[in-house]
């Protein structure tokens, strides 16, 4: 064993003996979030985004559905978004589609036939942060990518969830979300609300209802045109 892999395993060590000692609560959480995430192995959710822009100081809602998969260390997710149509209500067709295989990002817009494509690389450590923000990821990997603040107990939708204040460790983070809000259900290691803020006083809420877990999913809604014009990023 080299000298920086074993300083590192001792740095990891060293920090989550500080964490327990400065926060047992915390410690304690995170520890269920590791059991969770362990038995952790698909979610699907009815989803609600409102978008908000500072600027003109105006909220876009979007719903849709979501789900997360875990095949060994595989992550994969889809998710399908609805505009609202002219009466308010969700329109009969996605506006957007998303797939997550592991390694590339599509995003399908069927208004245009069209499928933007956009490969991890050495930034699917960060995608992945993201995606399992709240959705099987162990507590463990959590402490390493993110400062964690508890701010207490609330309950949402009659379940008892833990409010945790997060801020990057990488600079890449922070510079797109200057601190991101979740709302998580400890015992199944899933989030029901999030709020992402961004630099410049943008936010983006997402809710979660209808929760499933580790069932099976119908992937049919999620599928991509293979007649569609893909445009590589």
């Amino acid at each position: 064993m080299n000298l920086r892999r074993t300083a590192t395993i001792i740095a990891i060590a060293l920090s989550a003996a500080t964490l327990h000692a400065q926060n047992p609560p915390l410690a304690g959480l995170l520890a269920k979030l590791d059991a969770a995430s362990k038995t952790f192995k698909n979610v699907q959710a009815e989803v609600k985004q409102d978008i908000y822009t500072r600027v003109v100081r105006a909220d876009d809602i979007e719903t849709g559905t979501i789900y997360i998969e875990r095949s060994g260390a595989t992550e994969a997710m889809g998710a399908t978004i609805f505009d609202p149509g002219p009466d308010g209500k969700p329109s009969n067709s996605p506006s957007k589609i998303y797939s997550y295989d592991g390694g590339t990002l599509q995003v399908f817009t069927p208004g245009v036939n069209q499928v933007d494509v956009f490969k991890a690389g050495a930034n699917q450590a960060k995608y992945e942060s993201f995606l399992t923000l709240g959705f099987g990821g162990s507590g463990t990997d959590l402490a390493k990518s993110w400062n964690i603040t508890d701010r207490g107990a609330e309950t949402i939708d009659g379940i008892k969830t833990e409010k945790l204040d997060l801020t990057g460790k990488d600079a890449s983070i922070t510079s797109l979300f200057s601190h991101v809000t979740i709302w998580i259900d400890p015992t199944r290691g899933i989030s029901l609300k999030q709020i992402f803020f961004q630099p410049n006083g943008d936010t983006r809420t997402t809710t979660y209802s209808n929760i499933k877990l580790n069932t099976h999913i119908d992937k049919h809604p999620y599928a991509i045109s293979g007649k569609a014009t893909r445009i590589q990023h």
